[in-house]
């Protein structure tokens, strides 16, 4: 079971950090605000195909590595966790090195070049776009919350026959290897953890929803159908991942409190499930949002540009701006929102979550 979540993980993360240069924002190139006309130069173009074919053959490369060693060594399955998590993060680490050296060098020419200098930067505001806006509603948030709080309520009538060890950890097999004492918190430990992310996606969705709606001056109409798209299909991947994450949580309490009912297979399988349906959610969030806009025509306006925010964007990835009001913008590399980190709310929307689960964790 282990090796076939390394290698679900594996696979569609070889598949996502090799595209992610293509599914960002034609006129964002690894970070760096690039104008229109320029978009296609043939050196930017270079870069992007130099960093896929990097990261594609160095990870295929490390996945046989890890295969080989995994069939002359036969390792323990917990092993092969440890060893698979590794790889993940040399894969990260190299992805990550090659974006930083590569925003480098888009900077270096984008200044060299002298890019934008003689344009005027011009901001859109279309007030009618929010009226178009299908992010989801708050109170669908509110499904899988409710189906918490039934599940808190049920653990409460069936405490007397929980078992006098709860489980706190699931090893790879799909059954506990860690236990703690019985008590009134630590038998909704494991709801209390999915409350909070539940109310997480909740917040999330919130905020996204009321964060501002950048469009492009020279491709208005793209840029329109693009934040549209990926406001659109985040809310709904959030939910889909809010309600396989509350099915998940559930079977697993549910586990607890029928120990004999559930079965062995249905144990392994549930995990990978969940797995396979969120990296394909993932995969067709990405395709949808970079798709979006692409076959709409481009205005090439002269003497005009977009806004450059280079200066507010730390790497092109961490983003500070205490002149802006939304609390999520879109990310500059890869497909989905950050924080805006110089809103007041900034570090508590990102840390308060982490505490919470934490503290839920340590107390159980």
């Amino acid at each position: 079971m282990a090796l076939t979540i390394n290698m679900v993980i594996f696979v569609f993360m070889i598949a996502i950090e090799t595209a992610i240069p293509y599914l960002a924002k034609r006129t964002i190139v690894f970070g760096v605000t690039i104008p229109e006309r320029y978009t296609k130069d043939s050196i930017l173009v270079l870069y992007k195909k130099r960093y896929s074919l990097t990261v594609f053959c160095f990870s295929i490369i490390t996945l046989i590595g890890y295969l080989i060693w995994i069939l002359k060594v036969n390792p323990l399955e917990d092993t092969i966790v440890l060893a698979g998590v590794a790889v993940q993060f040399v894969i990260i680490l190299l992805s990550m090195s090659l974006y930083f050296y590569f925003h480098t060098k888009t900077m270096q020419r984008k200044k060299t070049k002298k890019w934008g200098k003689d344009l005027k930067e011009v901001k859109v505001t279309d007030l009618s776009v929010r009226s178009q806006d299908e992010m989801l509603p708050w109170y669908v948030f509110l499904l899988p919350i409710i189906i918490t709080c039934g599940l808190i309520g049920y653990t409460g009538i069936q405490y007397d026959s929980l078992p006098q060890q709860i489980p706190t950890h699931w090893g790879p097999n799909g059954k506990p290897d860690s236990f703690t004492d019985k008590n009134l918190f630590s038998v909704h430990s494991l709801s209390l953890i999915l409350l909070v992310m539940q109310f997480m996606f909740l917040g999330i969705n919130e905020m996204t929803k009321r964060s501002g709606i950048k469009l492009s001056a020279v491709s208005t109409e793209a840029s329109r159908i693009r934040q549209l798209t990926l406001r659109k299909y985040s809310s709904w991947f959030m939910i889909l991942t809010s309600v396989l994450m509350t099915m998940l949580f559930s079977f697993i309490q549910l586990t607890t409190i029928h120990s004999n009912v559930i079965k062995d297979a249905l144990l392994i399988s549930a995990p990978i499930i969940f797995l396979i349906i969120v990296l394909i959610g993932t995969i067709i969030f990405s395709i949808k949002v970079a798709k979006a806009g692409v076959n709409v025509g481009h205005q090439f306006v002269e003497g005009i540009t977009d806004v450059d925010e280079d200066k507010y964007w730390k790497g092109g990835i961490f983003y500070f701006n205490k002149n802006d009001p939304s609390l999520f913008v879109e990310k500059r590399f890869g497909v989905g929102w950050t924080l805006n980190l110089a809103h007041p709310l900034g570090f508590i929307i990102l840390l308060a979550p982490i505490i919470l689960i934490l503290c839920i964790a340590f107390l159980s």
